[in-house]
């Protein structure tokens, strides 16, 4: 014990602090000797550096936890499939760099549920290096973590659904259509759909609040740019004192109002 808390820069007492609260797993025994491995000095380090970051001995306790009761990082991955994800691989603290505070053991659990993580050993491995940046540059724009993974659930879903639907129509009437060839058409066929998609959803948002398509103002009804709402805002500012039928243009500079857009939602 005394060689451990040495190698890990910290008191005995501290040592057996950490031990009493379950932070550190018990050592190895062979009589009354008690074997320390690098396991231990890496869990250690690891603390230090989750403290130094700002988290709570509670909060690390969790989290220590929650990595322990983690999925196997090769029954995450699904070793010897095809994939054309990059794992990457993070220690504790580097996960908690990616994500700042939100990196709690609720978030964690989450993200190895959906099998966003796994473990090996001391370090934790993400399935992905471009869900992992994504992730965490939704986090740095102020999206909270636990609605990035909700989304990704969601997405999850989706995904396995379209991936169901390219694959059985290719198997269906191009039988020798070769893994590579069926994920570039895949991609092709998706990655557009997707973008115009996020087209008419970002048009949409930017609608007037009734509907209608934003016009040139003062527009006689029959002419280029006019809308049956702008006449009807015509008619209601007509003058009262049958000066001129109903219809009549306003003055000049006195254009009908416009419907203000919506705002936009988060």
């Amino acid at each position: 014990m005394e060689e451990l808390a040495e190698e890990a820069g910290i008191t005995v007492r501290t040592l057996r602090f950490y031990r009493e609260r379950g932070l550190i797993q018990p050592p190895r025994r062979e009589g009354r000797i008690a074997w320390y491995d690098d396991h231990h000095l890496a869990r250690l380090r690891t603390i230090t550096g989750l403290l130094e970051r700002g988290h709570t001995l509670n909060g690390i306790a969790d989290l220590a936890a929650t990595f322990d009761s983690g999925r196997d990082v090769a029954e995450v991955l699904g070793l010897g499939e095809p994939t054309e994800e990059t794992p990457v691989r993070l220690t504790p603290e580097q996960l908690a760099d990616y994500f700042a505070g939100e990196a709690t053991a609720e978030n964690l659990s989450a993200a190895m549920e959906l099998g966003y993580l796994g473990t090996d050993g001391d370090t934790i491995v993400h399935i992905s290096r471009r869900l992992l940046e994504a992730s965490s540059e939704l986090v740095r724009a102020g999206v909270p973590l636990a609605s990035v993974l909700s989304a990704g659930r969601l997405v999850r879903e989706h995904a396995d659904a379209l991936a169901e639907l390219c694959v059985r129509v290719l198997r269906t009437h191009t039988a020798d259509t070769g893994q590579d060839q069926l994920r570039s058409l895949a991609h092709a066929v998706v990655d557009a759909e997707l973008s115009m998609a996020l087209d008419r959803r970002l048009r949409d948002e930017g609608a007037p609040a009734d509907g209608s398509h934003r016009t040139d103002a003062g527009a006689d009804s029959g002419g280029p740019g006019r809308t049956p709402a702008d006449s009807d805002a015509t008619r209601e500012r007509a003058p009262a004192d049958g000066g001129g039928p109903r219809g009549r243009a306003p003055a000049v500079g006195k254009a009908p109002r416009e419907h203000a857009p919506p705002g936009h939602g988060a």
